[in-house]
């Protein structure tokens, strides 16, 4: 059973700076993108940032310059340093991976974590 686990989320003041981490744990024959992706109150889950396994990222406009996504392959974890914060970053964020857990997957399959909750101040 794959899991995703969360961590790093709270609160913090217009400016200020968090790191997510996201740990996948179970069995699995292969893990392709990873990546966050937020949800505010009413309104839509939305990308925020991913990552392949070779390590190309992609960004939502909203955080590029601001939002940096990293992957440690050896420990299948996903981090996000969230700088220069702003009220409109809060939402619960969410780590997604696309895994294929047996050699009989013709598809990757998305997982998703319980969610951890970033609320910034102004």
């Amino acid at each position: 059973q794959v899991q995703l686990v969360e961590s790093g989320g709270g609160l913090v003041q217009t400016g200020g700076s968090l790191r997510l981490s996201c740990a996948l744990s179970g069995s699995t024959i292969a893990i392709n993108a990873m990546g966050w992706y937020r949800q505010a109150p009413g309104k839509q889950r939305e990308l925020v940032a991913d990552i392949s396994s070779g390590r190309s990222t992609n960004y939502a406009d909203s955080v590029k310059g601001r939002f940096t996504i990293s992957r440690d392959n050896a420990k299948n974890t996903v981090h996000l340093q969230m700088n220069s914060l702003k009220p409109e970053d809060t939402a619960v964020y969410f780590c997604n991976a696309a895994v294929r857990t047996s050699y009989s997957d013709v598809y990757y399959r998305d997982y998703w974590g319980q969610g951890t909750q970033v609320t910034v101040s102004s």
